[in-house]
């Protein structure tokens, strides 16, 4: 498989969330094909716990509370003074839970303030410098399928990764008409995948590993895809792609929202989801 441009030896990584889980797997990728990289989280304990199982490359740690613009900002120029560029971005740091329309309104700030404003500081504060290197670039925004079709549930969560999708479609079209622009942008979707955000102590039969999660993040890079909307052992390309369509056609049908979970929609949407078996 021929890897996306700017994933190769000597090249820079910088990952956020990086101490554990998807980002903590992206890191150890990244740095076995040769890259130098940059693990960034909150605890300066774990970070080198993540990075003393990373060898064969250059590794820097940077706590990091993606929350703050400033400290965003300070990853940066730490990692620009260190390695003196960056070809990969990986805005990956999230937390849950957040709350339902009308409750835990710290926990919709917490939410909200590091799934999606994390994302804007990371963007905001790396892509100009990205852009100006003329080198070839990608920033690696991770998104949830629950920002797509929204179940019910935690809605502060599901409000923040709706976000880190808009901005990412709306990044990757400002990319795409700046004038020699070598930077592309591409939203990261995981399926259930077994991280250190699971509650669960036993992986569940249906989740992925990070490691998968990050085979299939190098394949759509490398085929120039924005979406990657990771399956997983449960749930088909297919089902999302049904269930997706079937979320965008609430408006368009003038259904209730979240009709899926409707009890006057419930044998309707299981049909229409068995028809694509």
């Amino acid at each position: 498989m021929t890897n996306h441009p700017a994933l190769t030896e000597g090249r820079v990584a910088v990952i956020t969330g990086a101490a554990s889980g998807i980002g903590l797997a992206a890191a150890q990728r990244f740095a076995a094909m040769g890259m130098r990289v940059c693990l960034a989280d909150l605890s300066a304990e774990a970070l080198e716990k993540a990075a003393a199982t990373i060898s064969g490359s250059a590794v820097i740690t940077v706590p990091t509370d993606v929350s703050d613009p400033a400290a965003v900002e300070h990853l940066r120029d730490t990692v620009y003074s260190a390695f003196g560029e960056v070809a990969v971005l990986m805005n990956n740091a999230g937390t849950a839970p957040g709350g339902g329309p009308f409750d835990h309104p710290e926990r919709w700030r917490r939410v909200l303030n590091v799934n999606l404003f994390g994302v804007i500081n990371g963007v905001q504060s790396f892509v100009p410098a990205m852009i100006g290197q003329g080198t070839p670039c990608a920033i690696v925004n991770t998104g949830s399928k629950q920002g797509i079709t929204c179940p019910p549930g935690d809605t502060a969560y599901n409000v923040s990764k709706a976000g880190v999708k808009v901005l990412t479609e709306g990044l990757a079209h400002a990319l795409r008409n700046t004038p020699e622009c070598k930077v592309s942008a591409h939203l990261l979707v995981p399926g259930s995948t077994f991280t250190g955000m699971t509650t669960s102590a036993t992986k569940p039969p249906g989740a992925w590993m990070p490691d998968q999660v990050i085979d299939f993040l190098l394949s759509g890079m490398a085929a120039g895809d924005f979406y990657l909307i990771c399956p997983d052992n449960d749930v088909t390309r297919e089902t999302d792609n049904r269930r997706i369509l079937w979320a965008a056609q609430d408006i368009v049908q003038n259904r209730p929202p979240l009709s899926r979970w409707h009890p006057d929609y419930k044998d309707a949407f299981a049909a229409y989801l068995a028809a694509s078996d």
